[in-house]
């Protein structure tokens, strides 16, 4: 098992948590509160260039140069881990590290553009950062504490079938640092069990891609729902209540879609989505609204509110309704 620090953390806020779900940044910072994670937000921080990588907009040059530039913002904010709430921005900036660290010839490219912008000061030395003992996934974080979350846990989650999905870009790029392993990743459930939550565990298509593919989902958008729907019909099968993620591409292609796919296929899943960290604060106490930003999901939640007996306190806050094209 890896070591993970619980000070000195750069939470690195992602475009998609920002604006799809910013519950989850709040629940995230609610949550390291609660265990006493040190951490620091940084206004200097830029976009790991997720999207605009896999939409192939961003070559690896841009996308590594952000991301030397950022590393230099944990350093010089005191610092130096990175604890990352999105999938992709974890896969983009370990990789980045990995680079930054191992090509001498891309490094010193990087450091002179970096110069002639007039940035000299953020020029990255070899080393700065570790990839792999420097930067981790907010559910890691969690998991190393996973502990203590049993003393705060406030709901009866038993009336629940509940299931995980592990995203794509923590699970199945760097094999290597995966908490649990690909085959059958696990960190999830673990996490939720440290709540005193029972999951599915396995379940047929548990590995499966959630099917947004970053551009798939608008080039190619039949196969694109049709794998997010495979993956549904999978979890109805299981009877499937509640989904948990790990990364907001993921929960928007589920939960945005949801409603579309079950148009297109005639059946409905009922099926509720959240963030792993929204699902422990609700869980330990969190407001519904203020903190886990339950009106921002299009699959609404005041059903399931209703069900664990939490009161909504914001009945004026209505749920997001996104228009999507069938």
């Amino acid at each position: 098992m890896k070591k993970i620090p619980d000070k000195d953390m750069l939470l690195f806020k992602s475009c998609l948590v920002s604006v799809e779900y910013p519950g989850v940044e709040s629940s995230t910072a609610f949550l390291f509160d609660k265990l006493g994670i040190g951490y620091h937000r940084d206004q200097r921080q830029s976009c790991c260039t997720g999207l605009g990588h896999y939409y192939d907009l961003f070559d690896q040059l841009s996308t590594t140069t952000l991301a030397a530039r950022n590393f230099w913002v944990a350093k010089d904010s005191g610092n130096q881990h990175i604890a990352v709430m999105c999938a992709t921005c974890y896969a983009i900036l370990k990789k980045s590290a990995k680079i930054l660290n191992e090509d001498d010839e891309a490094r010193e490219k990087i450091n002179g553009l970096l110069e002639e912008g007039g940035m000299g000061e953020m020029t990255y030395k070899k080393g700065d950062i570790d990839p792999h003992k420097n930067i981790f996934h907010t559910a890691e974080i969690l998991h190393s504490k996973r502990d203590l979350f049993e003393e705060y846990s406030q709901l009866d989650f038993s009336q629940f079938n509940i299931a995980t999905h592990h995203a794509c870009h923590y699970c199945k790029v760097h094999y290597e640092d995966t908490i649990g392993g690909v085959r059958h990743p696990m960190l999830l459930d673990e996490l939720a069990a440290s709540g005193g939550v029972d999951t599915t565990g396995w379940y047929d298509q548990k590995r499966l891609t959630c099917g947004a593919g970053f551009s798939q989902r608008f080039t190619n958008k039949e196969l694109s729902l049709s794998v997010t729907g495979e993956k549904l019909m999978s979890l109805r099968d299981n009877q499937t209540d509640i989904l948990l993620h790990m990364c907001p591409n993921c929960q928007m292609q589920f939960d945005r879609y949801q409603p579309v796919i079950e148009e297109r296929l005639g059946v409905k899943f009922n099926m509720f989505h959240l963030n792993i960290s929204q699902f422990l604060a609700l869980n330990m106490g969190a407001d519904p609204y203020k903190v886990v930003g339950v009106q921002t999901h299009t699959v609404p939640l005041n059903p399931l509110l209703k069900k664990l007996g939490v009161k909504p306190v914001q009945n004026s806050i209505k749920t997001r309704k996104v228009k999507t094209d069938h």
